[in-house]
């Protein structure tokens, strides 16, 4: 599922996909992977993405607990 809010504040701050992810100490292909949502980062790497962009690093976590808890009620 793609992170539209990632890229969405990557855009708003006129950051391309490589600044994020070298200012985040990643590879430009991971964060690319992060950001249409086909991996998920570590505590570490959320935290310098969301220091990098200016957000809250926990967003990466709770829209994941969200999507869990959406399955779960599934049946």
């Amino acid at each position: 599922m793609v992170r539209l809010w990632l890229k969405e504040l990557r855009l708003q701050r006129t950051m391309t996909q490589n600044e994020v992810a070298e200012k985040s100490g990643v590879e430009r292909a991971y964060y690319t992977m992060i950001e249409l949502g086909s991996r998920n980062p570590s505590v570490e790497v959320a935290k310098n993405i969301a220091h990098t962009l200016g957000f809250n690093w926990t967003i990466f976590f709770e829209n994941q607990c969200n999507k869990t808890k959406q399955n779960k009620g599934v049946s």
